[in-house]
């Protein structure tokens, strides 16, 4: 664990993720370094272009820690071919560049690279997925397991370097909370199918605290599940939901009708992923929000 000031590179952002990570870096007192694409970049900024694998190689090689979070976003639908090439490439190109550029370096940098629960698949039922389970079949997971192999130049240039197996991130300024807490305010909440499928989440709070004690703790490599370690069914997520914003639930959607209406979208919403975060725990991580309450109430603050 250092109690140094770190200088961290971030690649990413600006997104929903990146914007409080940078803030909780500083707040740390740690130097952090924006990659931008943007030609006129502000003084805490250096411009990148990923897809064409260009980054400046000074920025990577005065950094301690570099993170990479970008990625073209997953929600949207439909999944035409077009789409699934972005989001592969957006993943692929990025990391690459990163990860290349740490390659490069006389020291170098701890990689800190974007993944998701995805790597497990759409429906492994109640099944416990800690960091050692088996990946998954269909699109998603192989664009993750394709993700995290991009980082393979800095794994062998002797990096550390750990895969950020995000859950759903919760937080009422943006992300999946913030379009379900408005049609939950209105007209009350709804369990999607059966309502039996395991919603893995974390707070955001959580989420920025455990990425950056990541970069702090020298003892944690490889693939970490970014989730609590008291994952609920979609019908308690729904309850709890319901009761934080003060409104009932009492609603079912009925699986047929998602598929109808969303197509390939609704196995997502449908589909079970129980993650332990067992890597953070073995490190000594610790939740400040633990369960599903006080994440709910952490993220609608």
């Amino acid at each position: 664990m250092t109690d140094q000031p770190l200088r961290v590179v971030i690649g990413g952002a600006s997104g929903f993720l990146g914007t409080a990570l940078v803030e909780e870096f500083r707040s740390r007192g740690h130097a952090v370094t924006r990659l931008v694409r943007s030609q006129v970049p502000a003084g805490d900024a250096s411009v990148w272009d990923p897809a064409a694998g260009k980054v400046d190689q000074r920025i990577i090689d005065d950094a301690d820690v570099v993170v990479n979070l970008s990625g073209s976003s997953i929600q949207k639908w439909p999944r035409t071919k077009g789409r699934e090439k972005e989001i592969l490439d957006s993943r692929i190109g990025a990391t690459r560049t990163l990860a290349t550029a740490v390659a490069r370096s006389r020291t170098p940098a701890v990689l800190l690279s974007g993944s998701g629960m995805s790597y497990y698949g759409v429906d492994r039922g109640d099944e416990r997925l800690d960091e050692s389970a088996s990946p998954g079949p269909g699109f998603l997971p192989e664009v993750t397991h394709a993700w995290e192999a991009a980082a393979a130049p800095a794994v062998e240039a002797g990096a550390r370097v750990c895969y950020l197996r995000t859950s759903i991130v919760l937080d009422e300024s943006g992300g999946a909370l913030k379009l379900m807490a408005i049609p939950f305010r209105r007209y009350g909440g709804a369990k999607l199918g059966s309502g039996e499928q395991y919603f893995s989440n974390i707070s955001r709070t959580d989420w920025v605290r455990a990425v950056a004690h990541l970069a702090e703790t020298d003892s944690v490599s490889g693939p970490v599940n970014l989730a609590t370690a008291a994952p609920v069914t979609n019908a308690e997520f729904t309850r709890a939901l319901a009761d934080a914003v003060g409104t009932k639930a009492f609603l079912t959607a009925p699986a047929f009708v998602l598929r109808a209406a969303l197509g390939g979208l609704a196995d997502d919403l449908l589909g079970s992923l129980r993650l332990e975060p067992a890597a953070l725990a073995q490190s000594g991580f610790r939740f400040s929000a633990p369960d599903i309450e006080s994440t709910l109430a952490q993220a609608l603050t």
